[in-house]
């Protein structure tokens, strides 16, 4: 029987972190991303290899970096080259499997929005914008998000589209020509979404102590569930024990509300 106490950011940080393969080349960003990336590299993909926007490869922070500039992320990696590089010679070519997404508002699609809220010309919030998030969600092989699962960044259409997920199904993203594989799974702290055979996102997997209603009520469109509804395993002691004594000891990015 489940009996951890844990954050609803640390389930998803650990569920994403499952995700990931041994041997696998991540673009990953700062933040919970991160945390995942090395959870997994210190459990089951030791040969997981990080690259950062900023143009560090084989990344092995010894400190939770701040940003993608932080001098941190340089210290042993396997090289150093120019964004352009990064983008152009790896992410581009294919050489990347796994991109980490996030953005306010995920849709039916699994296409981003972190630009705007409401009307582009005058937005209720104006947000950070692409980054390179365009360019990932367009090349990587495989492409995951991470994010609560609350209705209003569920919606059955965004309010702009930032990156690609299937635009409006697969035939739309193939006719766009991304090379990419698109969205594989949205991490929640609810359960995993992932596309089907359209490129629609359903239900596939629910977390301890969740239910589909809770899924369903908190998204925007009609949610379909997977006929394959899997159930996650909780969160190993030794999988928060890495992330709060070794990755996060501060809580800066650990820390939530739920359970």
């Amino acid at each position: 029987m489940d009996t951890l106490e844990y954050s609803s950011s640390e389930l998803m940080i650990i569920n994403a972190a499952r995700l990931l393969r041994d041997g696998d080349v991540v673009f990953v960003g700062v933040g919970q991303p991160n945390l995942a990336c090395n959870l997994a590299r210190r459990t089951h993909a030791p040969n997981l290899l990080m690259i950062y926007e900023a143009g560090v490869i084989g990344a092995q922070p010894a400190r939770l970096p701040l940003s993608i500039g932080d001098p941190t992320l340089v210290s042993g990696a396997t090289a150093v080259c120019s964004m352009y590089d990064i983008f152009s010679l790896y992410l581009q070519r294919g050489n990347v499997d796994v991109g980490f997404m996030g953005g306010a508002q995920i849709d039916r699609y699994g296409n981003i929005n972190a630009t705007v809220i409401g009307n582009y010309a005058q937005p209720k919030v104006r947000l950070p914008g692409s980054g390179g998030s365009k360019e990932i969600a367009a090349w990587a092989n495989r492409c995951y998000i991470m994010t609560p699962h609350q209705k209003r960044r569920f919606p059955e259409k965004c309010d702009f589209r930032t990156s690609a997920g299937f635009l409006g199904g697969r035939a739309e993203r193939e006719a766009a020509q991304l090379r990419g594989g698109g969205p594989q799974a949205v991490v929640t702290d609810i359960g995993i979404l992932e596309p089907d055979l359209s490129g629609e996102l359903v239900l596939a997997a629910l977390h301890p102590n969740h239910s589909v209603e809770e899924a369903k009520s908190n998204t925007g469109w009609d949610l379909q569930i997977s006929p394959a509804l899997r159930f996650t395993e909780p969160p190993t002691q030794n999988e928060l024990s890495i992330l709060r004594e070794d990755l996060d000891p501060q809580g800066i990015y650990i820390k939530s509300s739920g359970g």
